[in-house]
Protein backbone atom coordinates (compact mmCIF):
# COMPACT_ATOMS: atom_id res chain seq x y z
CA UNK A 1 0.00 0.00 0.00
CA UNK A 2 2.86 2.67 0.96
CA UNK A 3 4.40 2.02 -2.40
CA UNK A 4 1.21 2.58 -4.37
CA UNK A 5 1.19 6.20 -2.54
CA UNK A 6 4.52 6.71 -3.41
CA UNK A 7 4.19 6.12 -7.13
CA UNK A 8 0.75 8.28 -6.86
CA UNK A 9 3.25 11.05 -5.27
CA UNK A 10 5.22 11.06 -8.19
CA UNK A 11 2.83 10.67 -10.60
CA UNK A 12 0.93 13.35 -8.92
CA UNK A 13 3.76 15.38 -8.88
CA UNK A 14 4.27 15.29 -12.82
CA UNK A 15 0.58 16.02 -13.46
CA UNK A 16 0.78 19.13 -11.80
CA UNK A 17 4.34 20.16 -13.11
CA UNK A 18 2.97 19.19 -16.90
CA UNK A 19 -0.58 19.67 -16.73
CA UNK A 20 -1.30 22.16 -13.80
CA UNK A 21 -5.22 23.08 -12.93
CA UNK A 22 -7.18 23.78 -16.51
CA UNK A 23 -9.45 26.73 -16.54
CA UNK A 24 -12.89 25.73 -15.74
CA UNK A 25 -12.18 21.82 -14.54
CA UNK A 26 -13.84 21.34 -11.15
CA UNK A 27 -11.69 21.67 -8.54
CA UNK A 28 -12.34 20.35 -4.79
CA UNK A 29 -11.01 23.91 -3.14
CA UNK A 30 -13.55 25.11 -4.75
CA UNK A 31 -16.51 23.12 -3.11
CA UNK A 32 -14.55 23.24 -0.03
CA UNK A 33 -14.69 27.16 -0.01
CA UNK A 34 -18.46 26.74 -0.77
CA UNK A 35 -18.64 24.57 2.32
CA UNK A 36 -16.43 26.64 4.40
CA UNK A 37 -19.06 30.52 2.99
CA UNK A 38 -21.85 28.11 3.77
CA UNK A 39 -20.93 27.66 7.67
CA UNK A 40 -19.34 31.00 8.16
CA UNK A 41 -22.72 32.10 7.17
CA UNK A 42 -24.59 30.33 9.88
CA UNK A 43 -21.77 29.55 12.76
CA UNK A 44 -20.17 33.01 12.44
CA UNK A 45 -22.80 35.16 14.95
CA UNK A 46 -23.75 35.63 18.76
CA UNK A 47 -21.18 34.30 21.35
CA UNK A 48 -18.80 31.51 22.21
CA UNK A 49 -17.15 32.21 18.16
CA UNK A 50 -14.00 30.72 18.99
CA UNK A 51 -15.82 27.45 20.00
CA UNK A 52 -18.17 27.63 16.62
CA UNK A 53 -14.27 28.21 15.03
CA UNK A 54 -13.26 25.08 16.16
CA UNK A 55 -16.46 23.19 15.27
CA UNK A 56 -15.99 24.73 11.33
CA UNK A 57 -12.38 23.22 11.22
CA UNK A 58 -13.56 20.04 12.43
CA UNK A 59 -16.46 19.87 10.07
CA UNK A 60 -14.40 20.96 6.98
CA UNK A 61 -11.09 18.85 7.61
CA UNK A 62 -12.72 15.70 8.47
CA UNK A 63 -15.44 15.87 5.82
CA UNK A 64 -12.74 16.34 3.62
CA UNK A 65 -10.45 13.40 5.09
CA UNK A 66 -13.24 11.13 4.89
CA UNK A 67 -14.24 11.65 1.12
CA UNK A 68 -11.34 11.37 0.23
CA UNK A 69 -10.48 8.41 1.95
CA UNK A 70 -13.82 6.70 0.85
CA UNK A 71 -12.58 7.67 -3.02
CA UNK A 72 -9.53 6.20 -2.29
CA UNK A 73 -10.96 3.14 -0.67
CA UNK A 74 -13.16 3.02 -3.60
CA UNK A 75 -10.98 3.63 -6.75
CA UNK A 76 -8.53 0.43 -5.31
CA UNK A 77 -11.44 -1.88 -4.38
CA UNK A 78 -11.96 -2.03 -8.36
CA UNK A 79 -8.51 -2.64 -9.05
CA UNK A 80 -4.97 -1.49 -7.87
CA UNK A 81 -3.86 0.36 -10.95
CA UNK A 82 -7.76 2.45 -10.64
CA UNK A 83 -6.79 3.06 -7.48
CA UNK A 84 -3.06 4.47 -8.35
CA UNK A 85 -4.28 6.94 -11.32
CA UNK A 86 -7.61 8.15 -8.76
CA UNK A 87 -4.95 9.37 -5.88
CA UNK A 88 -2.58 10.41 -8.75
CA UNK A 89 -5.05 12.75 -9.73
CA UNK A 90 -6.55 13.92 -6.30
CA UNK A 91 -2.42 14.52 -5.18
CA UNK A 92 -2.26 17.08 -8.34
CA UNK A 93 -5.11 18.53 -7.72
CA UNK A 94 -3.73 19.20 -4.78
CA UNK A 95 -0.82 20.76 -5.67
CA UNK A 96 -0.02 24.25 -7.22
CA UNK A 97 3.10 24.33 -8.54
CA UNK A 98 2.25 25.21 -12.46
CA UNK A 99 -0.44 27.59 -11.40
CA UNK A 100 1.84 29.48 -8.99
CA UNK A 101 4.88 29.89 -11.55
CA UNK A 102 1.73 31.07 -14.25
CA UNK A 103 0.55 33.62 -12.29
CA UNK A 104 4.23 34.74 -11.56
CA UNK A 105 4.78 35.11 -15.18
CA UNK A 106 1.65 36.73 -15.89
CA UNK A 107 3.08 39.99 -13.74
CA UNK A 108 6.94 39.03 -15.51
CA UNK A 109 5.97 39.28 -19.00
CA UNK A 110 4.60 42.84 -19.10
CA UNK A 111 7.15 43.99 -16.87
CA UNK A 112 9.97 42.87 -18.97
CA UNK A 113 8.16 44.79 -21.95
CA UNK A 114 8.18 48.03 -19.56
CA UNK A 115 4.43 47.82 -19.57
CA UNK A 116 3.67 48.60 -15.43
CA UNK A 117 0.18 49.27 -15.59
CA UNK A 118 -0.26 45.72 -16.83
CA UNK A 119 2.15 44.40 -14.30
CA UNK A 120 0.51 46.29 -11.88
CA UNK A 121 -2.87 45.23 -12.20
CA UNK A 122 -1.74 41.02 -12.93
CA UNK A 123 -0.09 41.66 -9.41
CA UNK A 124 -2.79 42.64 -7.85
CA UNK A 125 -4.86 39.53 -8.80
CA UNK A 126 -2.02 37.17 -6.40
CA UNK A 127 -1.66 39.97 -3.74
CA UNK A 128 -3.83 41.59 -1.24
CA UNK A 129 -1.50 45.24 -1.08
CA UNK A 130 -2.29 47.76 -3.23
CA UNK A 131 -0.60 48.00 -6.48
CA UNK A 132 -1.54 50.98 -8.50
CA UNK A 133 1.23 52.84 -8.35
CA UNK A 134 4.45 50.41 -7.51
CA UNK A 135 7.88 50.68 -9.24
CA UNK A 136 9.08 48.15 -10.71
CA UNK A 137 11.33 46.95 -7.77
CA UNK A 138 8.45 46.86 -5.43
CA UNK A 139 6.16 44.61 -8.15
CA UNK A 140 9.19 42.21 -7.91
CA UNK A 141 9.52 41.68 -4.28
CA UNK A 142 5.61 41.34 -4.37
CA UNK A 143 5.75 38.26 -6.95
CA UNK A 144 9.55 37.06 -5.52
CA UNK A 145 7.44 37.52 -1.45
CA UNK A 146 4.66 35.48 -3.21
CA UNK A 147 6.45 32.46 -4.75
CA UNK A 148 8.50 31.80 -1.74
CA UNK A 149 5.53 31.55 0.54
CA UNK A 150 3.59 29.72 -1.68
CA UNK A 151 6.41 27.22 -2.43
CA UNK A 152 5.31 25.27 0.54
CA UNK A 153 1.50 26.06 1.16
CA UNK A 154 0.88 25.23 -2.63
CA UNK A 155 3.46 22.82 -3.47
CA UNK A 156 6.03 21.19 -0.88
CA UNK A 157 3.84 20.76 2.62
CA UNK A 158 0.91 19.55 0.31
CA UNK A 159 3.40 16.67 -0.89
CA UNK A 160 4.82 16.18 2.77
CA UNK A 161 1.42 15.55 3.95
CA UNK A 162 0.66 13.10 0.78
CA UNK A 163 4.05 11.54 1.10
CA UNK A 164 2.52 10.69 4.47
CA UNK A 165 -1.16 9.60 4.41
CA UNK A 166 -1.50 9.66 0.20
CA UNK A 167 -4.52 11.61 -0.83
CA UNK A 168 -6.78 11.74 2.31
CA UNK A 169 -3.77 13.83 4.23
CA UNK A 170 -3.18 16.56 1.22
CA UNK A 171 -6.99 16.81 1.44
CA UNK A 172 -7.14 17.18 4.73
CA UNK A 173 -4.04 20.01 4.55
CA UNK A 174 -6.27 21.71 1.63
CA UNK A 175 -8.87 22.22 3.72
CA UNK A 176 -7.30 23.74 6.97
CA UNK A 177 -5.11 25.89 4.64
CA UNK A 178 -8.42 27.09 2.45
CA UNK A 179 -9.94 27.36 5.94
CA UNK A 180 -7.08 29.82 7.22
CA UNK A 181 -6.80 31.63 3.80
CA UNK A 182 -10.86 32.66 4.44
CA UNK A 183 -11.30 32.67 7.87
CA UNK A 184 -7.79 33.03 9.30
CA UNK A 185 -8.41 36.97 9.72
CA UNK A 186 -7.25 38.94 13.09
CA UNK A 187 -9.99 41.29 12.14
CA UNK A 188 -13.37 41.72 13.90
CA UNK A 189 -15.49 39.34 11.86
CA UNK A 190 -12.70 36.51 11.96
CA UNK A 191 -10.54 37.03 14.67
CA UNK A 192 -12.17 34.93 17.38
CA UNK A 193 -14.40 32.56 14.69
CA UNK A 194 -10.74 31.75 12.69
CA UNK A 195 -8.36 31.11 15.76
CA UNK A 196 -8.30 27.51 15.49
CA UNK A 197 -7.95 27.55 11.60
CA UNK A 198 -5.66 30.01 11.66
CA UNK A 199 -3.15 27.52 14.41
CA UNK A 200 -3.91 24.55 12.89
CA UNK A 201 -2.79 26.11 8.94
CA UNK A 202 0.32 26.67 11.18
CA UNK A 203 1.25 23.15 12.80
CA UNK A 204 0.36 21.56 9.66
CA UNK A 205 3.18 23.62 8.06
CA UNK A 206 5.78 23.93 10.89
CA UNK A 207 7.92 20.96 9.36
CA UNK A 208 7.51 21.70 5.53
CA UNK A 209 7.95 25.61 5.36
CA UNK A 210 11.68 24.74 7.14
CA UNK A 211 12.55 21.99 5.07
CA UNK A 212 11.45 24.06 2.25
CA UNK A 213 13.77 26.53 3.56
CA UNK A 214 16.64 24.72 3.92
CA UNK A 215 16.59 22.99 0.25
CA UNK A 216 15.96 26.62 -1.52
CA UNK A 217 19.67 27.54 0.46
CA UNK A 218 20.91 24.17 -0.41
CA UNK A 219 20.12 23.19 -4.28
CA UNK A 220 18.62 26.30 -5.81
CA UNK A 221 20.69 28.74 -8.11
CA UNK A 222 22.58 31.45 -5.77
CA UNK A 223 22.82 34.78 -7.02
CA UNK A 224 24.46 35.82 -3.92
CA UNK A 225 27.63 35.82 -3.45
CA UNK A 226 27.68 35.16 0.36
CA UNK A 227 29.23 31.47 1.13
CA UNK A 228 26.41 29.27 2.84
CA UNK A 229 27.31 29.30 6.05
CA UNK A 230 26.87 32.72 6.53
CA UNK A 231 23.94 32.80 4.37
CA UNK A 232 22.03 29.84 6.94
CA UNK A 233 22.85 32.16 9.57
CA UNK A 234 21.12 35.41 8.45
CA UNK A 235 18.43 33.03 6.99
CA UNK A 236 17.98 31.84 10.59
CA UNK A 237 18.15 35.39 12.19
CA UNK A 238 15.53 36.84 9.27
CA UNK A 239 13.12 34.22 9.64
CA UNK A 240 11.75 34.65 13.35
CA UNK A 241 11.32 38.54 12.19
CA UNK A 242 8.12 38.07 10.07
CA UNK A 243 4.40 38.23 11.78
CA UNK A 244 3.87 34.33 10.58
CA UNK A 245 5.49 31.38 11.87
CA UNK A 246 6.29 29.91 9.21
CA UNK A 247 6.46 32.14 6.05
CA UNK A 248 9.57 33.78 6.99
CA UNK A 249 11.62 30.79 6.61
CA UNK A 250 10.68 30.80 3.00
CA UNK A 251 11.12 34.60 2.18
CA UNK A 252 14.37 34.76 4.21
CA UNK A 253 16.04 31.83 2.24
CA UNK A 254 14.87 33.57 -1.29
CA UNK A 255 16.15 36.98 0.00
CA UNK A 256 19.56 35.37 1.35
CA UNK A 257 19.94 33.32 -2.03
CA UNK A 258 19.20 35.66 -4.55
CA UNK A 259 21.45 38.72 -2.51
CA UNK A 260 18.57 40.99 -2.04
CA UNK A 261 16.21 42.43 0.53
CA UNK A 262 12.65 41.32 0.84
CA UNK A 263 9.90 42.96 2.95
CA UNK A 264 9.50 46.74 3.46
CA UNK A 265 6.36 49.11 3.37
CA UNK A 266 2.95 47.62 2.06
CA UNK A 267 -0.01 49.49 1.50
CA UNK A 268 -3.31 47.46 2.49
CA UNK A 269 -6.33 49.81 1.08
CA UNK A 270 -4.43 53.20 2.08
CA UNK A 271 -3.09 51.98 5.45
CA UNK A 272 0.63 51.52 5.71
CA UNK A 273 2.16 48.46 7.09
CA UNK A 274 6.03 47.81 7.19
CA UNK A 275 6.83 44.18 6.96
CA UNK A 276 9.66 43.10 8.88
CA UNK A 277 13.32 42.90 6.24
CA UNK A 278 14.73 39.87 5.15
CA UNK A 279 18.06 39.97 3.25
CA UNK A 280 20.74 42.20 2.48
CA UNK A 281 20.35 45.14 -0.68
CA UNK A 282 23.58 43.73 -2.01
CA UNK A 283 21.45 44.86 -5.10
CA UNK A 284 18.22 46.08 -6.10
CA UNK A 285 15.63 43.88 -7.34
CA UNK A 286 14.99 43.36 -11.25
CA UNK A 287 12.31 42.01 -13.38
CA UNK A 288 15.14 38.80 -13.51
CA UNK A 289 14.46 37.82 -9.68
CA UNK A 290 11.36 36.54 -11.00
CA UNK A 291 12.52 33.75 -12.87
CA UNK A 292 15.20 33.10 -10.38
CA UNK A 293 12.37 32.41 -7.60
CA UNK A 294 10.71 30.73 -10.14
CA UNK A 295 13.98 28.00 -10.50
CA UNK A 296 14.08 28.54 -6.59
CA UNK A 297 10.53 26.86 -6.66
CA UNK A 298 11.36 24.04 -9.01
CA UNK A 299 14.82 23.27 -7.30
CA UNK A 300 13.43 23.02 -4.09
CA UNK A 301 10.20 21.26 -5.09
CA UNK A 302 12.15 18.41 -7.19
CA UNK A 303 14.97 18.14 -3.82
CA UNK A 304 11.88 17.77 -1.95
CA UNK A 305 10.15 14.64 -3.87
CA UNK A 306 13.02 13.12 -4.44
CA UNK A 307 13.73 13.00 -0.68
CA UNK A 308 10.44 12.08 0.52
CA UNK A 309 10.28 9.11 -2.46
CA UNK A 310 13.80 8.07 -1.20
CA UNK A 311 13.03 7.71 2.32
CA UNK A 312 9.31 6.34 1.56
CA UNK A 313 11.05 3.40 -0.63
CA UNK A 314 13.42 2.73 2.05
CA UNK A 315 10.53 1.88 4.27
CA UNK A 316 9.07 -0.14 1.70
CA UNK A 317 12.42 -2.11 1.36
CA UNK A 318 13.41 -2.85 5.02
CA UNK A 319 9.22 -3.99 6.20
Amino acid sequence: MVLNHLIACLSGFLIDRIIGDPPGWPHPVRWIGRLINFLDTRLNTGGNRRAKGLLLLMITAVLSGLLSVAAVWLFYGIHRAAGIVAESLMIAAGLARKSLAQAALNVYRPLAEGNLPEAREKLGWIVGRDTDSLPESEIVRGVVETVSENTSDGVTAPLFWALLLGAPGIWVYKAVNTLDSMVGYRNERHGEFGYFSAKADDVLNLIPSRLTGVLILLVTPKRSGLPFRERLAGWRCDAAKHPSPNSGWLEAATAWQLGVELGGLNTYQGVPSERARMGRPDRPLEAADIPESLRAMHAASWAFIIIGLTIGGIAVAIT
